[in-house]
């Protein structure tokens, strides 16, 4: 079965032009000979050569025993009919088609070197001996041509073939490694989501505990508070946990408060003071899960590092971008160190969501003189 729709379409055509061809030859011969006793052998052997010929799509196009049996066939009957009516010499041109088609190229060439011998030879004979240079030249003529545009067509269509194979290869080679790299970025988005609330929640809680387990015989009411804090943050973390199976979302913007709500219940949690500065704007949801996130990582290392008297959370809105800024008056640090020793993975993980939105993040802190974190996120709708 030919699976090129312009192939079929021509195949068509030369299967119509045959036929064509075929029927003019015989209304010739019989419009101008009398009945002869080669008459109904010229008719006998064009119904033949017709039937044939219609076994031909039944068969296929490859090169196959039956199919170039067939072909051969159908030449030799052509061949006599040729022979007893030079007329349907011009039935070859479809003949040279089929052959190209089936035929690999040496042999293919061959059958239309043949083919054209036996239409000089019949030109000859309708010439009744007068010579004509044109009866000579215009055969081979026309099947050098007919040969030569079917296989630049040919290679034309391989070279495409091999081309559009290329680029489909290439494209499932694309897609695998975007699939590749989304997994990639998804565990990194996943790691840094459990970094910024379960790891931190945890943490804390772990200091808590330590704390009240400490002093749970020297001042029992403020180990019971330290208990009931790590109680609040254990509770918290639930949440985000929960949230995590949900849709990943911050467990803080689920209620539908947005941003500034939550980060307005995030700062009175972690007894920091809280601003809105300009006129608030709707901002996508990957924007205010970024800027909660990179708060609850900022304000996680302030409590777990920087022995900082207060906080500050600041939101501001600008005409062409979001800013958050994050500030304590606490023991500082170098920011071309690696802060909290050996952990360091908040810093970068923000840097991250921040970057991954267009934006930035920057650290100003010096030894003893606090921390100021600002990340601004721009205003535009690819964010």
């Amino acid at each position: 079965m030919e699976r090129d729709p312009d192939a079929r379409w021509l195949a068509r055509i030369m299967h119509t032009a045959f036929f064509l061809l075929l029927g003019a030859s015989l209304a010739r011969f019989l419009l101008r000979h009398d009945w002869e006793a080669r008459s109904p052998w010229i008719i006998a052997l064009t119904g033949a050569l017709a039937s044939l010929y219609l076994l031909g799509p039944v068969l296929g196009t490859r090169a196959t025993p039956r199919r170039i049996a067939w072909l051969g066939t159908v030449v030799a009957v052509w061949v006599l009919l040729v022979v007893l009516a030079p007329s349907f010499a011009w039935c070859a041109v479809p003949l040279f088609y089929t052959g190209l088609r089936t035929l690999p190229a040496r042999a293919a060439l061959g059958m239309v070197a043949l083919l054209t011998a036996f239409v000089v030879f019949a030109q000859v004979r309708l010439a009744h001996g007068g010579w004509d240079p044109n009866l000579i030249v215009a055969p081979p003529a026309v099947a050098a041509l007919a040969t030569g545009v079917f296989v630049y067509a040919d290679r034309q269509a391989a070279r495409q073939r091999a081309l559009i194979d290329d680029l489909i290869r290439t494209r499932r080679e694309l897609a695998v490694i975007e699939r590749r790299e989304g997994t990639l970025a998804e565990r990194q988005r996943l790691s840094m989501e459990i970094h910024d609330t379960l790891a931190q929640g945890l943490s804390s809680q772990q200091m808590l505990l330590q704390a009240a387990d400490r002093i749970w015989d020297g001042d029992p009411e403020t180990a019971r508070r330290h208990v009931r804090t790590a109680e609040s943050i254990a509770e918290r973390n639930l949440a985000e946990a929960r949230r995590f199976v949900h849709d990943l979302a911050p467990a803080d913007l689920a209620g539908g408060g947005g941003l500034e709500e939550a980060l307005r219940g995030l700062a009175a949690r972690e007894s920091a003071a809280f601003r809105v500065d300009g006129a608030p704007v709707p901002l996508p949801d990957r924007a205010q899960s970024a800027l909660l996130r990179i708060a609850q990582g900022a304000l996680a290392n302030i409590r777990e590092h920087a022995g900082a008297d207060s906080a500050a959370v600041t939101l501001t809105y600008l005409d062409d971008q979001v800013v958050l800024d994050v500030a304590d008056d606490g023991r500082g640090f170098d920011p071309a160190e690696r802060p909290g020793g050996v952990r360091g993975h908040g810093l970068p993980a923000m840097r991250v969501r921040a970057e991954q939105l267009g934006g930035t993040l920057t650290v100003e802190s010096a030894p003893g003189e606090g921390t100021v974190l600002s990340a601004s996120i721009p205003l535009s709708s690819d964010s």
